[in-house]
């Protein structure tokens, strides 16, 4: 008799689409022609952290995530947020070295305690991007491509720049603004 319950996986639409090998062009297609627009769930932009040195939660919309104020989702219209360095979710933030996505954003303390904000999605083929100490630099998790603080590429494949945002840190240290 078998006793083990079915298990249940689910996948975002983005990873769907991947998953069936569409180029980030053919993404980008989809979604600008609003094709997906009732697919997805404001779950589709969870805060996730960089693994092994990142931090945070939330949705990455404003509503309901403690440290987290504004639009980090650019479907949703021009990325501008506040995080709140003192909340727990983001105070790793304050280390050289850690990281977390928030929405379409990936937020890095980059070598030599400089914050940085870069889109974080990689124009390739829409892997996701995680900031790396060592190399100061963001790493395509799916290909291996490489860029740079200010979103330029220094190793494909990928050929395209990710798009760069202003991170203003607060003169008391304890607030990061994000912006176009």
């Amino acid at each position: 008799m078998n006793t083990q319950q079915p298990v249940e996986e689910t996948m975002k639409r983005g990873e769907f689409l991947r998953s069936l090998g569409l180029s980030s062009g053919a993404l980008m297609a989809l979604y600008c022609m609003g094709t997906l627009s009732s697919c997805g769930s404001k779950d589709d932009t969870t805060v996730t952290p960089g693994t092994g040195t990142g931090t945070g939660t939330g949705t990455g919309t404003g509503s309901s995530t403690s440290g987290f104020t504004g639009n980090a989702q650019t479907s949703k219209g021009t990325i501008s947020f506040t995080l709140d360095l003192t909340d727990n979710n983001y105070k790793d933030l304050k280390t050289e070295g850690k990281y977390v996505s928030v929405g379409d954003v990936v937020v890095a303390n980059a070598k030599g305690n400089k914050l940085v904000a870069v889109g974080r999605i990689c124009t390739h083929q829409g892997g996701n991007l995680n900031y790396r100490l060592a190399q100061d630099d963001f790493l395509c998790d799916l290909h291996s491509s490489e860029f740079a603080t200010d979103g330029t590429v220094q190793v494909g494949p990928a050929t395209q720049a990710v798009k760069a945002y202003k991170a203003t840190l607060s003169a008391n240290g304890n607030t990061l603004q994000v912006s176009q």
